[in-house]
């Protein structure tokens, strides 16, 4: 009985691991289910599941308490009624878990996991049941973080009922305060607000036998939990200083413990342990079929009345920006014009006639070296290639600042005669396309590589007038436009494009929000698949030295895919970041 002890150390593995986390070695420990709304001072956890394919969703469970007991205080409760409650609880357990999978990699992980297998026990759930764990989900995708499956479903059904409308402004606010508790309690009951769960917030605008608060929905839940049973609790609210403290020895400990254990536990329950990650690089990228993609116009995908209505959307985006347009433009025509422009050799024999010599030319008419001659400087020319991911993930703000940024970059450097084009990459289809229908059609053969129909948009061709092209850039805030993202594939398509140009110089810009995500394919091939290929991509653009490779990530840093990234949050940042990066690029 091997495994039971195993079992028994992972567990007793998992608890010094959260007391190490959360910086509390006296956190109590009950093995008994974990509840939505953790304990200060308690960590909940049932013993280690028997299957090897559920250790991390389990460990998950651990986390998330973990990093209650760390990043969340017991500040004034707030009177709230039981459905408003739920929600506000899960968005600042969703707070707590980004701050901990910010700083614990590893953790991340296992809650994403334990967060799918919940969600595959939600899914069927009526949709107002769903809500306060939507609303965790939710929060942890504005922050960029990618969901698969039952998961993903979620988030997207709660983003069409009950957020259908434009709410940039509070995921940005959101962001901004993950830090400030008291500041992101604010926000949350915005939040409450727009859902209709909280009209107006008074401590006195409700009545005590309808409300609850978070500290008192703690209180339920441990005395619940135990059926009875008394529950030793401490408030172990630490200070901001307390919190940067770690117990670097009982961490390195636990660590220890957790990996060694856990490996043992996989290879006594399983009998076939694999190096997941080895295996995956030694996997070659696939396309099952090629036979449904598209390379599509932009103007094709719109009817011209919905095109010019977009196009005033995209405007009214842009006009606050107005201002930093012109200076960017004004700035970087500046400089590229003292690039471009021409010089004179002076007394020369023939040539255009030295006004500045005139009244010798009038004394002495026969005077030589009265002649100057232009001559131009070397310019290398140039194209720019835009390339903006049309994820469904960058839906909402993500989107807005990549057009922002498109239309700025375009535009400006058609005043300065540089030529640009502008691409978009998605899939036509979610979850497959026609193309997972033949897969199945063939009797789905394992690993059957990219899984999904891809399509590949042409915003402005390079040789098209910005004038002509940039009524239908509005067409990237479609509704319905925005699906799966295969990056690889896509900086494969448009690097080959750039290739083909006749310009010396070549510059391509991607926008992008983060990782490679495709339901259909990684759920047929390693976790991997798309993440390899789109490195191996970057690696083989970056090498080649034929074009020179520019990222900005909108929301999140791309910086470990690409070498040269700059990573725009906010609108308010967006000229200023372009006019310091554009102005950069082109110095050399």
């Amino acid at each position: 009985m091997a495994w039971v002890k195993d079992r028994e150390n992972l567990h007793i593995a998992a608890i010094s691991s959260a007391k190490a986390i959360s910086k509390n070695k006296e956190l109590a420990s009950k093995n008994i289910s974990s509840n939505r709304s953790p304990s200060l001072g308690q960590i909940s956890l049932t013993s280690a599941p028997r299957s090897s394919t559920k250790i991390s969703a389990w460990r998950g469970e651990s986390d998330f308490q973990a990093f209650w007991n760390l990043y969340h205080q017991n500040l004034e409760e707030l009177p709230l009624k039981k459905d408003a409650r739920e929600v506000f609880q899960e968005l600042e357990l969703s707070r707590v878990e980004i701050l901990g999978g910010d700083k614990y990699k590893g953790a991340k992980q296992n809650i994403i996991a334990h967060i799918e297998q919940k969600s595959a026990e939600l899914i069927h759930e009526k949709i107002q049941s769903q809500l306060p764990f939507a609303v965790n989900l939710w929060l942890k995708h504005v922050n960029g973080y990618k969901f698969l499956g039952a998961a993903k479903d979620i988030v997207t059904n709660f983003k069409d009922v009950f957020l259908p409308e434009d709410n940039s402004d509070l995921q940005a606010a959101f962001i901004d305060n993950l830090n400030d508790q008291h500041a992101f309690e604010k926000e949350s009951l915005k939040l409450l607000q727009q859902l209709n769960l909280l009209k107006e917030h008074s401590n006195n605008s409700m009545e005590e036998d309808d409300v609850e608060s978070p500290g008192s929905m703690e209180q339920d839940n441990a005395e619940l939990s135990e059926s009875g049973m008394e529950i030793e609790s401490e408030n172990v609210s630490e200070t901001s200083d307390e919190i940067n403290e770690v117990d670097d020895d009982l961490l390195q400990e636990a660590s220890i413990d957790i990996d060694s254990k856990s490996i043992e536990e996989e290879i006594e329950l399983s009998g076939n342990y694999k190096d997941i990650e080895s295996e995956q690089t030694e996997v070659p990228y696939s396309i099952f079929t090629t036979k449904y993609d598209e390379i599509i116009e932009a103007k094709d995908l719109s009817t011209k009345e919905e095109a010019l209505r977009l196009r005033n959307q995209l405007d009214n985006l842009i006009k606050p920006h107005l201002t930093t347009i012109g200076k960017l433009a004004n700035r970087l025509q500046r400089l590229l014009l003292s690039k471009q422009n021409t010089s004179w050799n002076f007394n020369l024999d023939e040539g255009v006639l030295d006004t500045a010599r005139l009244s010798r030319v009038v004394t002495e008419p026969g005077a030589p070296l009265s002649f100057k001659e232009e001559t131009d400087k070397e310019f290398k020319n140039t194209v720019v290639s835009l390339l903006i991911d049309s994820s469904g993930s960058m839906r909402g703000r993500s989107i807005s600042l990549a057009a922002i940024c498109a239309d700025i970059i375009g535009s400006t450097l058609e005043r300065c005669s540089i030529k640009t084009e502008v691409l978009g990459f998605t899939t036509k289809n979610w979850k497959g396309g026609e193309s997972k229908k033949l897969w199945l059609t063939n009797g789905s053969p394992g690993s059957p590589g990219r899984l999904n129909d891809i399509r590949h948009i042409i915003f402005k061709n390079a040789d098209n007038s910005w004038r002509r092209a940039r009524k239908y850039f509005g067409v990237m805030l479609r509704e319905g436009l925005l699906k799966e993202n295969i990056d690889g594939e896509a900086l494969s398509w448009s690097f080959q494009r750039l290739s083909k140009r006749p310009e010396e110089r070549k510059i391509l810009i991607v926008v992008s929000d983060g990782a490679p995500v495709d339901d259909s394919t990684l759920s047929t091939n390693h976790p991997l698949f798309l993440d390899d290929h789109l490195r191996t991509i970057i690696g083989s653009i970056e090498e080649s030295n034929q074009i020179e490779l520019l990222a900005i990530g909108i929301g999140h840093d791309v910086s470990k895919y690409y070498k040269r990234a700059i990573t725009i949050h906010r609108a308010e940042e967006l000229g200023e970041v372009l006019l310091e990066e554009l102005t950069e690029l082109f110095k050399n």
